[in-house]
């Protein structure tokens, strides 16, 4: 069975990408920050329909925490498989100049910073140059990273822009280690995570302006990543599908 971690599993297109890993064979560490009853939740919802699950916290802005995870699969399933890089924070609605270095930093470090350190612990495992077997890692960003978010959360977009640029950087770093990188952009999907950034219902305000003229969901977010972490995608790497109903 193969493993696969999934940082930011606990709810939204974590949580759905890990019901649709496990039933896709494989053996699915749910990584959650502070809620530990909904990634518990998610675990249970895997086991009863059969397949295989572990709830593992990790703070993925803290690099001990991202080490003690990635420790702690090896000693639960031992060969990893699949990183899905989905962990990811926005905060409230503001223009740049209301934005403080703190929050900046913040955002990056949980946005860009974890997500290197993830993928970086991910090749020590999977990378043929180090024993492993190869291995796929699919990197979440957004559509923001091509709008910029402006008005809204622009320190968000630039994280997302820079997990784009890493993740055609890392194709080409590792395509002859057994290592595939790609991304998945989605946009305008119901999830928890507007109602962070301070607007719960800002996918409905915004749906007539989607060419498909509704919101997406977790789920047809989760089976593109899917697609990506399979051998379905075998030929391809350093690519993006976006999910964003035609934006």
């Amino acid at each position: 069975m193969k493993t696969m971690i999934i940082t930011g599993a606990s709810r939204g297109i974590g949580a759905a990408t890990a019901v649709l890993a496990a039933q896709h064979g494989f053996a699915v560490v749910v990584n959650y920050h502070k809620n530990k009853i909904a990634a518990e939740k998610v675990v249970a919802d895997i086991i009863e329909g059969g397949g295989k699950a572990v709830a593992i916290q990790a703070d993925i802005s803290k690099e001990p925490d991202i080490l003690r995870l990635f420790a702690e699969t090896d000693r639960l399933f031992g060969n990893l498989h699949s990183l899905v890089n989905n962990a990811g924070i926005l905060e409230q609605q503001m223009r740049l100049e209301e934005i403080d270095t703190s929050r900046l930093n913040r955002i990056f470090s949980a946005n860009i910073t974890g997500q290197l350190i993830c993928a970086r612990e991910a090749i020590k495992r999977m990378s043929l140059k180090y024993g492993g077997q190869g291995g796929t890692i699919v990197n979440v960003s957004s559509i923001a990273a091509r709008t910029g978010a402006p008005n809204e959360y622009i320190d968000y977009a630039v994280s997302k822009g820079a997990i784009d640029t890493f993740t055609i950087g890392l194709a080409k770093e590792v395509a002859d280690e057994g290592i595939r990188v790609n991304g998945v952009r989605p946009a305008f999907i119901y999830t928890d995570i507007h109602a962070d950034g301070g607007e719960p219902g800002r996918v409905d305000r915004i749906k007539e302006n989607i060419p498909m003229k509704r919101g997406g969901t977790a789920t047809e977010v989760a089976e593109a990543i899917i697609w990506l972490a399979s051998d379905k995608s075998s030929y391809s790497t350093g690519i993006f599908i976006d999910v964003t109903g035609g934006r």
